[in-house]
């Protein structure tokens, strides 16, 4: 009993930590006392360069995570939900930590990973994972990890029930695939909103897209594999050539759509 009892004591600090983890801290990002490390890093310092689709163009690495801070100063960060409480017959709450054990001779050494995904959005979204033996560092690592993996994305109108050409859906049907998950975008008119997997409506919701369709199969209980299909699947948006004459049918916009765009679109 009192290793029942042990374990129930742990349980309940590990919720009251995850419930204050969990509230990210909203940060200003303070341009003139960050000091680049690295060539694009002084260059978006300088005001050489000004938009992050310049980077993700030409194909250049970020290795800072301030360069999105500073070039997405709208940018947000949210916590997927990947890990799961102990409950009887697997009916645990939700968690955004996924918590491991390694039995070892002096006791049992926890682990917590979590995914983190960052978007303005309008058309940029980046999602990260980060593990360590405490709660802040893993979340940490996974927020960094998110703004390194920013990548542009394409939206539109492919849907032929719709064909209003504005950015509320996808151009075309993409599938993104990891372990034996599979996850298929297809593009839905106004209205329909994202029809998807919760945790992957996050994602989509922060990369500006509304109304999507999904079809998934594999093992989807794995959370994990179901994210990362979901990302591998909007990297194919702006990675499959399209034709000239498709970008005006469907209403192709890359990235971030600015708002004297948009009023002239309207």
């Amino acid at each position: 009993m009192a290793e029942e009892e042990k374990k129930a004591v742990e349980e309940e600090v590990i919720k009251a930590e995850e419930e204050i983890v969990k509230e990210i801290p909203k940060k200003t990002f303070d341009i003139e006392g960050w000091k680049p490390k690295t060539a694009i890093g002084k260059k978006v310092k300088s005001g050489e360069i000004k938009e992050i689709g310049e980077i993700l163009d030409k194909g250049w690495k970020m290795l800072e995570p301030e360069i999105a801070d500073a070039l997405l100063p709208n940018l947000n960060i949210d916590l997927l939900m990947i890990g799961q409480s102990k409950g009887k017959f697997g009916g645990g709450q939700r968690r955004v930590f996924k918590q491991t054990q390694k039995k070892t001779q002096e006791g049992n050494k926890p682990k917590f990973a979590t995914f983190a995904v960052a978007g303005n959005s309008n058309g940029y979204v980046g999602i990260g994972y980060g593990k360590s033996k405490e709660t802040v560092p893993a979340r940490e690592k996974a927020i960094r990890m998110a703004k390194l993996n920013i990548i542009k994305i394409r939206r539109g109108c492919g849907s032929w029930q719709c064909s209003c050409k504005e950015p509320h859906s996808i151009p075309f049907a993409v599938r993104g695939k990891s372990g034996s998950v599979i996850v298929k975008l297809i593009p839905a008119p106004k209205g329909t909103g994202l029809v998807v997997q919760s945790e992957c409506k996050k994602i989509l919701k922060l990369a500006g897209i509304k109304d999507v369709w999904s079809k998934t199969s594999g093992t989807t209980s794995t959370t994990n594999n179901v994210i990362s299909a979901c990302y591998s699947a909007l990297r194919e948006l702006i990675g499959t050539k399209v034709k000239l004459r498709h970008i005006e049918a469907l209403g192709i916009t890359e990235g971030e759509i600015k708002k004297a765009e948009a009023e002239n679109g309207q």
